[in-house]
């Protein structure tokens, strides 16, 4: 909690890079924003390395959940690990 109050302080207080015309509510709000969108590209790598192991029958039914896995295992498998180190480099 003290990690998030330091940032938001200087966030609020005009203490980062943030263009000088962006107002601090509105950087408070990019950065959770931002946050947000790495916790789900890391809770994606998680459910994608539990989705390896399942049989490809078992990977669910819903439509969505079948055009990610065929995405995601289409090529034997390669774009998993394609995936993965993209991530690692952005």
């Amino acid at each position: 909690c003290f990690c998030l109050a330091v940032t938001i302080e200087a966030i609020l207080n005009g203490q980062t890079t943030m263009w000088d015309a962006v107002p601090g509510w509105a950087a408070v709000i990019i950065f959770f924003v931002l946050i947000s969108i790495v916790g789900l590209l890391e809770a994606m790598q998680i459910a994608f390395f539990a989705v390896a192991k399942f049989k490809k029958e078992d990977r669910g039914d819903h439509p969505m959940a079948r055009r990610t896995c065929n995405l995601l295992f289409k090529n034997g498998g390669r774009n998993l690990p394609g995936f993965m180190v993209g991530r690692q480099v952005t």
